[in-house]
C-alpha cells in the first residue's frame, strides 16, 4: 500500500555503511525516476550514481546533513551512506528545471523503501566543489543528492505541538523525531 511506503520513507541520515548497495539496485531506482512524469515530457534529468567507497568518500564532504541539528556535523564513519544518486539537470534540454527533480527523488526514495533501504534528499550541497571532484560537465546542473543505504536510525513522526515548532530533533537515545502538521492545518477548506 502506498501509504505504508510513505510512512516508512523518512529522511534517514545514519546508515549501516558496510551494507553495500549494488549498482544494479541504483540503476533500478533511476529507472523508476525515468518512468515518472516529466514537465512537458522534456525528460531533462541525468544521474550520477555511486556505490563504491572511494567515490562515496569524494562525495560526502560536500554535503550538509541536518540544519536543525546544529551540534551534529553529519554521520560518522561507519554511519555514512553506502550509495548516492546525484540528480542533474541537463541545461542543453532545459535551462530551468521545474519540478522534475522532486518527482524523481520521491520515486527513487519510495523504490528504495520498498527494497528495505532508506535515504535522504540533500539540497544543501557545495555544488562547485562536487562538480570539480566528480568532473561533472558544466551543462549538467547539480540539483539534488540522494544519500542511500540501510537505515541505522529510528525516525518517528510527531504531531506539531501548540507552539507550532516544526523543527526535527533527536532524543537522548538518538531517535529522530519529526513533527508533522495536522491534516486540518493544511487543508484550507477542511
Amino acid at each position: 500500500m502506498i501509504k505504508d511506503l510513505i510512512l516508512k520513507n523518512r529522511s534517514y541520515r545514519r546508515f549501516y555503511e558496510d551494507q553495500a548497495v549494488e549498482r544494479q539496485t541504483l540503476l533500478d531506482l533511476v529507472d523508476l525516476a525515468r518512468l515518472s512524469p516529466s514537465s512537458a515530457n522534456l525528460q531533462p534529468l541525468k544521474y550520477f550514481i555511486s556505490c563504491d567507497t572511494k567515490t562515496n568518500a569524494r562525495i560526502f564532504p560536500w554535503l550538509a546533513w541536518a540544519g536543525y541539528l546544529s551540534d551534529w556535523d553529519g554521520p560518522q564513519e561507519g554511519e555514512r551512506p553506502a550509495a548516492y544518486i546525484i540528480i542533474l539537470g541537463d541545461a542543453t534540454i532545459k535551462e530551468r528545471i521545474n519540478c522534475d527533480h522532486g518527482i524523481a527523488a520521491q520515486s527513487i526514495l519510495l523504490g528504495a523503501t520498498e527494497k528495505g533501504l532508506g535515504g535522504c534528499i540533500i539540497a544543501s550541497i557545495k555544488r562547485d566543489e562536487l562538480r570539480k571532484t566528480l568532473s561533472i560537465p558544466n551543462h549538467l546542473k547539480i540539483l539534488l543528492v540522494l544519500a542511500l543505504g540501510k537505515p541505522r536510525e529510528k525516525v518517528v513522526l510527531e504531531q506539531v505541538g501548540a507552539d507550532g515548532n516544526i523543527e526535527y530533533w533527536r532524543d537522548a537515545n538518538g531517535v529522530h523525531h519529526v513533527p508533522k502538521r495536522a491534516l486540518s492545518d493544511i487543508v484550507v477548506n477542511y
